[in-house]
């Protein structure tokens, strides 16, 4: 690194590499192509803000990573501002509960001894009347809008059953990343996945209707919307992931999605309360980013089903009034996404 220095002395390799990555990617930023002899103030303070950055988003990480739900790492990246960890934000790995919800576990389960090749009864899925939802290597084989049933903490299998997936956690090493074309923070894999794996859940505060419509008016006006129903049978409760969620919470819109969202049950069988579970659609290539189309339509009984809310992008007008002719006019986000089939906008 040209110094005199002995090496012996030299316990910050790491923070060097660190900095002259700062050093070069502001001036080609700036479209300067040599290393000054002095650093003007400009970037003297910009390499002091990186590196405080760099800090935070250091000890971000390391708490997402220490709140459990993964197997693989989450890691954090942001090489385009100087934007730090989110405010106001609380990183999940189950469901919060909202005030006046109540939620029961199931209080049985199967029993047994191979799910796969000797389900009892069915085993779980059966026991609903629906079939096995996953092959022996754990990809989800039903088709969009069909439910996912899995073993529970009542049945008598063990954790490597394969019908105990989504329980599992993320499986993928994933990176929360700042986008370059202003979408904000993005979500990428840093690993090949291959079709029809898990991916994430979608989590946040599970709130009522009613009060997804209060939030929903307030984060119209900001512009963005984490609000994500729960309508596999009713339109009873909502997914809030503005200010409790995981790493779901930083994924993009895209109009071609590579990631599909099934309605699973666990621990508990209340179908106005499914888990909401992101598979892939297709292979996806390690460094290539997750998104899913906030407008999505999947349930072959309920087209408007599984979906994020849109009511709050409509100034204020409920769902069914603009299902109805309603006169209020869209407040349609655009949408930035750039695939060749983009629809120009959001909702």
């Amino acid at each position: 690194m040209n110094t005199w220095e002995p090496r012996k002395n030299l316990r910050c390799v790491e923070l060097l590499r660190h900095f002259w990555d700062d050093v070069y990617l502001e001036l080609q930023r700036q479209k300067k192509y040599f290393v000054p002899d002095r650093f003007e103030p400009g970037l003297s303070s910009y390499l002091e803000q990186r590196a405080r950055q760099r800090q935070s988003l250091q000890q971000w990480e390391a708490q997402i990573n220490s709140v459990g739900g993964v197997t693989k790492r989450i890691l954090v990246r942001n090489r385009v501002d100087l934007e730090g960890p989110p405010k106001n934000f609380t990183y999940i790995n189950d469901y919060k509960v909202g005030e006046g919800i109540s939620v029961m576990n199931v209080a049985v389960g199967c029993n047994c001894t191979n799910c796969l090749e000797i389900p009892s009864g069915g085993c779980c899925p059966g026991a609903s009347g629906h079939g096995f939802a996953y092959s022996q290597g754990g990809q989800v084989k039903v088709k969009p809008g069909k439910p996912i049933y899995e073993c529970n903490n009542k049945c008598g299998c063990g954790p490597d059953c394969p019908n105990r997936v989504v329980q599992r956690g993320i499986q993928h090493t994933l990176c929360i990343f700042r986008t370059e074309n202003g979408r904000g923070w993005g979500v990428r894999t840093s690993e090949r996945i291959k079709k029809h794996s898990f991916i994430m859940e979608y989590l946040g505060e599970i709130i009522t209707t009613e009060e997804a419509e209060r939030r929903g008016q307030v984060y119209d006006r900001q512009g963005a919307t984490y609000l994500f129903d729960l309508d596999y049978v009713e339109d009873e409760y909502t997914v809030d992931a503005a200010h409790y969620g995981n790493v779901s919470h930083f994924v993009n819109h895209s109009c071609k999605p590579n990631l599909q969202v099934y309605n699973v049950f666990i621990d508990n069988l209340d179908e106005r309360l499914p888990r909401l579970a992101f598979f892939s659609n297709r292979g996806i290539n390690a460094g290539e980013e997750l998104t899913f189309d906030y407008n999505m339509q999947i349930d072959p009984i309920d087209m408007e089903s599984t979906k994020m809310d849109n009511n709050f992008n409509m100034t204020g007008s409920p769902k069914k009034a603009a299902m109805t002719g309603s006169p209020k006019k869209h407040m349609r986000m655009e949408c930035k996404c750039g695939t060749d089939n983009c629809r120009g906008y959001l909702f």
